[in-house]
């Protein structure tokens, strides 16, 4: 991807309510300090003027979504509440993963350690407070090499909205993200950039269907330091077993809704009832880890 302008933002998907962007790795979401005047809010406000509120923005790279109005955010607010909510990120990571399919399930803690607060952590190392359950989706899709040493690149599907939590689990598994400085413990500073990015984002509301892919940049043809070796699964066909399940679990939960009896009586009971505390909490978390995997 070519280096972020100010007028050169890449809008995936418009509508009166939503529009979704291919954020660039370079710049930030927001920045309050003065010699960063290029961010995907200075971006967004050159392209559309006319946005009244554009105050609430997150990220770092590939998809991510902004709701134009406050009804547009409650709707998608919904589908987080109801994990309905479809992400999967693409990612360089060091070492070639032998098992083709994963789930890692490690719970994830703020790290308390002198000098490593800005970190998480998983549960049972030193500091680790508070740790969550946790859990993310690996599937490996090619091996292959980034200058010269050996990587993969992996699928990566955040089934919880912890901060960090792909980056965390995946250097908790031996695997950390190529250029991820922080959870390589501070060894991989030679990349330009760290290799995680927001791919496919699909977001059933009730307005809409909001369903995007976002460009691959991890293909030789846009860094030639990847050379890809073996391809263990098609992105193509991931992405559509991805689409089908998420089609699969939003039927199943529109059918509840509607079913009548004991079962949809009581499904309806549960929507009906106070949100809890800890619930609304975790939603605001899977709000926030949008774009900040």
């Amino acid at each position: 991807m070519e280096p972020g302008t100010i007028d050169n933002l890449c809008i995936l998907y418009q509508s009166p309510d939503f529009i979704v962007v291919n954020k660039h790795w370079d710049i930030r979401i927001d920045s309050k300090m003065w010699y960063e005047t290029l961010t995907l809010q200075s971006q967004l406000k050159h392209r559309f003027p006319e946005l009244a509120d554009p105050d609430t923005y997150y990220g770092f790279s590939g998809a991510l979504c902004v709701a134009l109005n406050k009804a547009a955010a409650g709707s998608a607010y919904k589908c987080f509440k109801d994990r309905l909510v479809t992400k999967a990120y693409l990612a360089l990571v060091r070492g070639h993963v032998d098992q083709s399919r994963m789930t890692i399930r490690y719970a994830i803690g703020k790290n308390t350690v002198e000098g490593m607060t800005h970190m998480m952590c998983i549960e049972g190392t030193e500091g680790c407070e508070n740790p969550k359950p946790c859990q993310s989706e690996l599937i490996v899709l090619e091996h292959g090499s980034y200058s010269g040493d050996p990587v993969t690149k992996v699928l990566l599907q955040p089934l919880t909205g912890r901060t960090h939590q792909l980056r965390v689990h995946c250097s908790a598994i031996g695997h950390p993200i190529v250029g991820d400085f922080t959870y390589s413990h501070k060894k991989d500073s030679g990349p330009y950039r760290m290799m995680l990015h927001a791919y496919y984002l699909r977001i059933p509301t009730s307005k809409e269907l909001i369903e995007v892919c976002a460009p691959d940049p991890f293909v030789t043809a846009l860094d030639g330091n990847w050379v890809p070796q073996r391809v263990v699964h098609r992105l193509d066909e991931t992405i559509q077993e991805l689409k089908d399940k998420a089609v699969q679990k939003g039927d199943v939960g529109q059918s509840q809704q509607a079913m009548p009896g004991d079962k949809g009586e009581e499904a309806l009971s549960k929507a009906k009832s106070p949100e809890l505390e800890e619930q609304r909490v975790q939603c605001e978390q899977w709000l926030a880890e949008w774009a900040l995997e």
